[in-house]
């Protein structure tokens, strides 16, 4: 497959695997990549993750502003197929429309199932049991194009969004390089999506990040661990941020109101939900590292936050 001119457009972690693969199969004559970003006080220039691959491999790199403006640089390389991951920009038609194998993106879900920018997290927040990668043909909506091939992934109790971002980044290159030769040779089966059975997961804001007790135990401990380690949960106690790293739900069921800190004991700290306490055993509160529940607890005073309402 040496012979297939490709553009890969991608930009975060996940996506590397699936381009580190591609490059030993393929002949990658260009990567496109989202702008690099300032970072810090001292405002240094940081690169995406797939821009330094592509560096590494001396890799030649585009990075429009505006995919939608800024396409020709693209279409003139006359690539055979264009292979997308987690890209991070609508693609407009004029790029879909140019490749004669087609575009082809790999998304983390069993689409229709979560389309959108964070399928990750929201297969946990959400209470799926299952979730997976799918390879698809790319039309001018998001997410709804024509399904080539599909891979199941079983969501277990104790799985984090690091740790579904880890397999299904490893699951997509596997299924990816799996399902190329099929649409190279065109024998691949198009399946178009049944849009009855669609469902959004539309990228995460920072009152998404909130954590309310109000809500039954099991959604609030399927959003801590829908959001760690990235970007995480957080509360307030004593005015004080805290971010939400781990947790478990209790047996015991609670008469107090939501939000209340029930119990601080070797066990956690105890919050009242709507149904049962669940216990915060890893956090970090603002400005200091991460540590266990048991931590800070010996560090605060027990009776002022015992008994307290959580923001």
């Amino acid at each position: 497959m040496k012979d297939i001119k490709a553009i890969f457009m991608g930009t975060p972690e996940f996506a590397v695997p699936i381009l580190e693969e591609l490059i030993k199969k393929l002949n990658v004559i260009m990567v496109v990549t989202q702008p690099d970003k300032e970072v810090g006080r001292d405002h240094k220039i940081k690169y995406s993750p797939i821009k330094e691959v592509a560096l590494k491999h001396h890799i030649p790199v585009y990075q429009p502003t505006k995919i939608r403006k800024e396409y020709d640089e693209v279409i003139n390389k006359n690539a055979d197929i264009i292979i997308t991951c987690a890209y991070g920009q609508i693609i407009p038609e004029e790029i879909l429309n140019n490749p004669r194998l087609g575009c082809i993106n790999v998304h983390a879900s069993l689409l229709p199932r979560l389309r959108g920018g964070a399928p990750l997290h929201h297969a946990i927040i959400d209470g799926e049991t299952k979730t997976g990668i799918t390879i698809m043909y790319m039309d001018k909506n998001m997410d709804t194009g024509d399904i080539i091939s599909t891979r199941e992934y079983l969501i277990k109790e104790k799985d984090n969004v690091g740790i579904l971002h880890d397999n299904l980044s490893i699951m997509g290159r596997d299924l990816l390089i799996e399902t190329l030769p099929s649409i190279i040779d065109g024998t691949n089966n198009r399946i178009k999506q049944d849009d009855s059975k669609a469902t959004y997961a539309y990228n995460i804001t920072r009152e998404d990040e909130h954590l309310d007790f109000n809500k039954p135990s099991r959604e609030i401990y399927n959003k801590i661990r829908g959001l760690y380690p990235f970007p995480t949960a957080y509360m307030k106690i004593d005015g004080k941020e805290i971010k939400v790293l781990e947790s478990h739900i209790g047996t015991k069921e609670v008469n107090l109101s939501p939000g209340t800190i029930a119990e601080l004991s070797k066990e956690g700290i105890g919050i009242a939900t709507q149904d049962k306490i669940i216990y915060i055993t890893k956090l970090k509160p603002f400005g200091k590292k991460e540590m266990d529940a048991i931590s800070y607890i010996n560090g605060i005073n027990k009776e002022k936050v015992l008994d307290s309402i959580v923001e």
